[in-house]
């Protein structure tokens, strides 16, 4: 879309950290785990562990405020109603600066490993650790390291991390394992379906990186997603959450630079325009045996989208909600 390589502009120089904004938000998850019905815990080496759906029922609230932990404390997450029979509520997202809380923090772009065989274990970091330890390619891209004395991560897991993928955790962020938060979020769970459907402006905005749109050029975001009712079958899960987001999520972009930029962008964003589109998840992901890869990449991404081009005040809108697509996929009769 642009001749310039995404994110070489940007001025990050004056970008906050986002482990010390995240800070206070993970203090009171936990000083408040009782009345969220979460579960804390210590490793060994005195990481903090906080069940939020594994042990523990959790809820929705937590869910949402560990959504702003994802966000790096540079966003808001909010439950309002929604405008659909087949999702009477939905999950409401904003942020100031869309690239450091979106990208920089709530993307699950660390792929964590330990172990083999029957032992491995496996898990997607996203929040605001990430940033500290910067093993990412996108953080060299946008010019970011956080130097937070403290690192928070949220793994969308229905097991807690093993003792030495915390050590080497701990190791890669340059910090004691007691410096470290983990929020551990089963898909199944009511706290993981509302910190899983408020991604919705994160995949717009990793889409726009995936599309070479200049990230420097998106000024400020919103999105919502209806909240689908968990399952605890995992596919199911899953599929619900994702098809909240590619049927039934909305987001609307503020982006600098030349307007037809922005018609571009707008034309490429919404999941209709990926191959995969006009199925439920679940469905795809059992007919590619469970091998996220077979699966197109351009389908993660909003059901419509909005693009307000600021130099001229132009919106450019793509796509659309399905309310059936999402009845289909949430067990709602039809």
């Amino acid at each position: 879309m642009s001749d310039d390589a995404p994110g070489h502009a940007m001025d990050t120089g004056s970008w906050p950290s986002i482990g010390r904004l995240a800070l206070p938000l993970v203090g009171r998850l936990v000083e408040d785990a009782h009345m969220l019905r979460l579960e804390v815990s210590r490793s060994p080496a005195g990481a903090t562990i906080v069940d939020a759906g594994i042990a523990v029922s959790g809820c929705l609230e937590a869910g949402r405020r560990i959504a702003e932990i994802c966000l790096g404390g540079v966003g808001t997450v909010s439950i309002a109603g929604g405008d659909m029979e087949t999702a009477p509520f939905e999950v409401c997202v904003r942020s100031p600066s869309p690239v450091l809380a979106c990208l920089a923090s709530q993307y699950a772009g660390w792929s964590l490993e330990h172990g083999k065989g029957d032992d491995a274990y496996f898990a997607m970091a996203s929040g605001p650790g990430r940033a500290r330890a910067a093993k990412e390619e996108i953080f060299s891209e946008i010019g970011y390291r956080d130097a937070a004395g403290t690192a928070c991560f949220v793994l969308e897991t229905d097991r807690p991390p093993p003792v030495g993928l915390i050590e080497q955790v701990a190791r890669d962020c340059g910090l004691p394992a007691s410096a470290l938060t983990f929020v551990l979020t089963p898909t199944s769970s009511l706290a993981g379906t509302v910190q899983i459907v408020s991604r919705v402006l994160e995949v717009a905005l990793h889409k726009c990186h995936v599309l070479g749109f200049p990230l420097e050029h998106v000024v400020d975001g919103m999105g919502r997603a209806p909240l689908p009712p968990p399952s605890p079958h995992f596919v199911t899960a899953m599929g619900r959450t994702n098809d909240a987001v590619l049927f039934g999520g909305e987001v609307q972009l503020f982006v600098s630079g030349p307007e037809a930029e922005a018609e571009r962008l707008a034309a490429s964003l919404p999941s209709s325009a990926s191959s995969d589109y006009g199925r439920p998840f679940a469905e795809i992901f059992e007919e590619v045996e469970a091998d996220f890869y077979k699966i197109d990449p351009m389908l993660f991404s909003p059901a419509r989208v909005l693009v307000t081009a600021l130099q001229t005040g132009r919106t450019f809108a793509q796509g659309g909600r399905s309310p059936v697509l999402l009845a289909r996929s949430f067990g709602f009769p039809q």
